[in-house]
């Protein structure tokens, strides 16, 4: 008997160090405030597993209407709202998040990329916390086996080999980001924001078969939801026309960069869903801080002419200086580059210069 009461007893400090989190086995408030990050993404109790499979009560599994383009990651995104609080609901920007909300984001990669989930593995998992200060970005780097990821603020490098989507082998030079590197893409002025939980990226049915905005409304993690909540226009849904299809995938994938308050606001290249200003959005505009990544063209996007076109030929680029966007891939996205391809050639074309600029 006192032997069973020790397996026991051992079995649950086995189960209560897995777990680690708060004392009811959800995150953790005290460490989620808290000025340091945790050692391990275990401690913060944001899964109830060891592998991060499993989310705690309180954390809720979501997804994007459009996920931004990482070197073909699979994301495994998770929502965590305090008890007894709710996110106020914007039509236009990130959803106002109380103070010690956290967004959890994993990115796994598959051997083949055709039958993602198939010996799945996990490569790293990002936090934005809200402090009290405002949102912290934090990246953790996975083991080889998949049980433990450890908190790395200098970022790192890891080689991927996978069967791409076309069936041929990709070789992926992946990039953890460091914790500045964070803090480039998701600027806002001097403050970090979010990027992806805004109205229209996650007005649509999620994880769990529901729609998103619906549910969380339903759960208590958002408040202040209207009757019209706007949509993103699916990137990849070729049924939809082709402008607004290209429209939103520079708006998931640039304009956290290409803003009046984003990292790339000395270009003057704004590419948000919202934008209405043809210049702005590059058609027919001079790079004003392009560099060497013109490629000697000299507009931004050339109506009718998308090899005339900076915008087609830095997204079709995978060298470092040229290539766009900066942070986040290694390898070409060419999907994307084939659908703003398309989007530039059926514009009203500009009428030629007379000489390209070396």
């Amino acid at each position: 008997m006192m032997r069973l009461a020790g397996l026991v007893s051992a079995l649950l400090l086995l189960a209560g160090c897995s777990a680690r989190g708060g004392e009811a086995g959800g995150p953790d408030a005290a460490l989620l405030l808290a000025d340091a990050p945790a050692p391990y993404l275990a401690d913060y109790g944001f899964f109830s597993d060891a592998a991060a499979d499993s989310p705690a009560a309180g954390v809720v599994p979501y997804d994007l209407i459009n996920p931004l383009f990482s070197d073909h990651a699979i994301k495994h995104r998770f929502v965590y709202v305090p008890k007894g609080k709710s996110a106020a609901y914007s039509a236009d920007s990130v959803m106002d998040f109380p103070v010690g909300s956290a967004l959890i984001k994993t990115f796994a990669f598959a051997p083949d990329l055709r039958a993602p989930g198939v010996r799945e593995y996990k490569v790293e998992t990002r936090l934005l916390i809200h402090k009290a200060d405002g949102w912290a970005a934090f990246p953790y780097a996975w083991n080889a086996q998949g049980t433990e990821a450890v908190y790395a603020p200098a970022g790192g490098r890891q080689a991927i080999s996978v069967v791409g989507p076309l069936g041929a082998p990709l070789s992926i030079d992946y990039a953890i980001p460091n914790k500045n590197q964070c803090k480039t893409c998701h600027q806002d002025g001097d403050t970090v924001l979010p990027i992806g939980p805004k109205a229209r990226n996650l007005n649509h049915d999620g994880p769990a078969g529901v729609n998103q905005i619906t549910d969380w409304q339903a759960r208590g993690v958002l408040e202040g939801v209207p009757d019209d909540v706007p949509a993103a226009t699916a990137i990849f849904d070729i049924s939809l026309p082709v402008a607004a299809r290209a429209r939103a995938y520079l708006d998931i994938n640039c304009a956290h960069c290409h803003k009046a308050t984003g990292s790339a606001s000395n270009s003057g290249l704004w590419l948000g869903a919202g934008e209405t200003s043809a210049v702005k959005l590059g058609l027919g505009k001079h790079p004003t801080a392009a560099g060497r990544g013109s490629g000697g063209i000299i507009y931004v996007i050339a109506p009718g002419d998308p090899d005339r076109s900076i915008l087609a030929h830095r997204m079709e680029s995978s060298e470092a200086g040229v290539a766009m966007p900066e942070l986040g891939r290694s390898v070409i996205d060419d999907d994307g580059v084939a659908l703003v391809r398309t989007w530039i050639a059926g514009m009203d074309a500009l009428p030629a210069p007379a000489k390209e600029q070396p």
